[in-house]
């Protein structure tokens, strides 16, 4: 049976800025690749961490049938927060251990709810470090940015 992982990226030209997200999905099965698709989208007014979370929510949203999916991202806000402090954000009304209401609140119920259909381990990698999968999920983050980039006058 073939193994599912989805490589996750965002970007962002100012934070806030323009910015973009990227997913590689890819099933491997013994280490040969046997479908793969790739994601990308943007938005003209955003931050870094919002297209980390869109990168997450998209791929895992992609997929037409509850899977057993590993999650392969370079932010360890999206890692950290949807492994350990959803949890307690859930239980204190979606505020942080500080009482102030948790930032892109919509877009981490969003993931939580994409989430819940799936098997999902959550792997963070160092970005733009070499790691093959997570450098074209960058590519496709700023491809997916391109669109809302100001267009340098000459």
């Amino acid at each position: 049976m073939a193994e599912l992982f989805a490589y996750t990226d965002g970007a962002c030209s100012g934070n806030p800025g323009p910015g973009g997200w990227g997913a590689l999905l890819r099933a491997m099965d013994g280490g040969t690749v046997v479908k793969e698709k790739e994601l990308k989208g943007g938005e003209a007014e955003t931050t870094n961490n919002r297209m980390e979370l869109l990168a997450a929510i998209n791929a895992l949203e992609s997929l037409a049938r509850p899977s057993t999916i590993t999650v392969v991202t370079d932010s360890a806000y999206v890692k950290n927060g949807v492994t350990g402090w959803i949890h307690g954000w859930k239980k204190n009304g979606w505020k942080t251990s500080s009482k102030k209401p948790v930032k892109n609140v919509e877009l981490w119920k969003r993931l939580d709810e994409a989430q819940r259909r799936h098997k999902v381990t959550w792997e963070w990698v160092k970005g733009h470090a070499g790691h093959p999968e997570n450098e074209r999920a960058d590519e496709l983050a700023r491809a997916g940015m391109a669109p809302f980039k100001k267009k340098k006058s000459a």
